[in-house]
């Protein structure tokens, strides 16, 4: 038994990155393809004797990749909006998929298993560094800057984990395995369950009923809703204590669990790594409960306790500012109006100030949603060569301060006006609940 966990703990490549998704999928037929193989399915022959397996992310793309110019863009761009007067972000816009793929140089799409390897080493010497400072000082005034700088480190091992199951840690899918297990099995995070869900987000985004985390509620759901759910799930901080809730639950509307192999969240040949993640989960769970007993409940809840409930609020924060809260609404899609394409574009860059380099460059979200397997290190200059392009499609992030409070705001002003969306219609923007709104004024 033992023999099997540890063989099944990353030894064995996971699935494929994007097998036939289960709902709200038509279009993806097309493969990414990376640079070395310009950009074609790449497929990665592991051991003698082991099944090739191709591991690239079908996304919708012509064949064929049409070159137009930066002003064709333009001009493409006033004749889609021209009939509304003013810019319509829930318009088709003038470009492909394929358009702003081939923007992106060829190396963004590289992947160095030795420089991913090298933020790894990086952010676990930070963290046993700074517990090792926290525990011999061991004061009040410490404590806090301590809980404050590991839980933001924290929440990078969780980004690092985050790129082992995208496949934009490295092209060797044991290592982003092994990697992905031990990093997110720290921070109490099973691996293979969330990289499947998180999985059917990106092949999902943007669409009211298919995408998977913070998406919108539907009137009628919303509607069914008692208060005490709508204030817990609209006031903050509330709603930055949620990601251990949805692990175990998913959101209103949804079932499931990311520790059930039987979760309608997986499919049958899934099972097994549900199982490993869900056992590499438990063991990290007992080694706490252990440690407890070494050095005191106490002890542990101020060293990793109170730290992992600064990472769980980092991931809920940057989690919904990458899909809520721009100045101007931002559409969500149903049925023929979606395409993969259109629900990418209605993610939202962010920035984190001092913070950016810390969890790698997570804020450069839209063409790492439309891209995920472009490695972070690469996602800033893939960006800036992706923006003449995409036009008024790319919504500018407001400069941080060197620590992101402004970011606070725009969370709270979100919850009071981004409560549903209608029950019909294609193309849907968040509504406000006005009796919701009002009593949180009031607060």
């Amino acid at each position: 038994m033992a023999s099997w966990v540890l063989s099944e703990c990353g030894i064995r490549p996971f699935p494929r990155i994007n097998p036939k998704p289960k709902t709200g999928l038509t279009n993806f037929n097309a493969k990414l393809r990376t640079p070395k193989l310009d950009l074609g399915s790449s497929s990665f022959t592991l051991l003698s004797g082991i099944k090739e397996r191709n591991w690239a992310l079908k996304v919708s793309a012509p064949v064929r990749i049409q070159q137009v110019g930066e002003e064709d863009y333009r001009e493409k761009e006033r004749i889609t909006n021209r009939d509304v007067g003013e810019f319509d972000p829930g318009a088709p816009p003038p470009f492909k998929l394929a358009d702003i793929r081939a923007a992106i140089p060829k190396h963004c799409w590289v992947k160095d298993p030795w420089r991913s390897m090298s933020y790894v080493v990086r952010d676990v010497v930070v963290v046993f560094g700074l517990a090792a400072v926290a525990a011999y000082f061991n004061n009040w005034v410490v404590w806090p800057l301590y809980w404050l700088a590991q839980g933001t480190m924290f929440w990078a091992l969780f980004v690092l984990g985050h790129d082992c199951g995208h496949g934009s840690f490295s092209n060797n899918p044991k290592l982003n395995s092994v990697v992905g297990h031990i990093l997110h099995s720290s921070i109490l995070v099973p691996y293979h369950g969330w990289r499947i869900s998180h999985r059917t987000h990106h092949q999902n985004h943007g669409h009211v009923e298919n995408d998977e985390s913070w998406h919108p509620l539907s009137e009628k759901t919303y509607k069914s809703l008692d208060i005490f759910t709508k204030k817990l799930r609209f006031t903050f901080p509330f709603p930055l204590l949620a990601y251990p809730v949805y692990l175990w639950g998913r959101s209103p509307g949804k079932t499931g669990s990311h520790f059930d192999p039987n979760s309608d969240l997986f499919v049958p040949n899934e099972r097994k790594d549900v199982i490993t993640s869900t056992i590499c989960w438990t063991a990290m769970a007992a080694l706490l409960v252990g440690l407890s007993f070494v050095m005191g409940p106490v002890q542990l809840l101020k060293l990793y306790g109170i730290p992992y409930t600064i990472f769980v609020m980092w991931l809920d924060l940057v989690t919904y500012l990458h899909h809520h809260g721009h100045e101007e609404k931002l559409p969500w899609y149903r049925g023929k109006e979606w395409n993969y394409m259109r629900g990418g574009l209605t993610t939202l860059d962010r920035d984190y100030g001092w913070i950016n380099n810390i969890h790698h460059d997570i804020g450069t979200h839209v063409i790492h949603h439309l891209f995920p397997q472009i490695p972070h290190y690469h996602l800033i200059e893939a960006t800036e060569a992706a923006r003449p392009v995409l036009g008024k499609y790319y919504r500018e992030p407001k400069k941080s301060g060197p620590l992101p409070f402004n970011l606070l705001g725009v969370l709270t002003r979100s919850m009071k006006k981004d409560h549903y969306v209608s029950d019909t219609g294609d193309v849907v923007y968040y509504q406000t609940d006005p009796q919701l709104s009002g009593s949180q004024k009031s607060n």
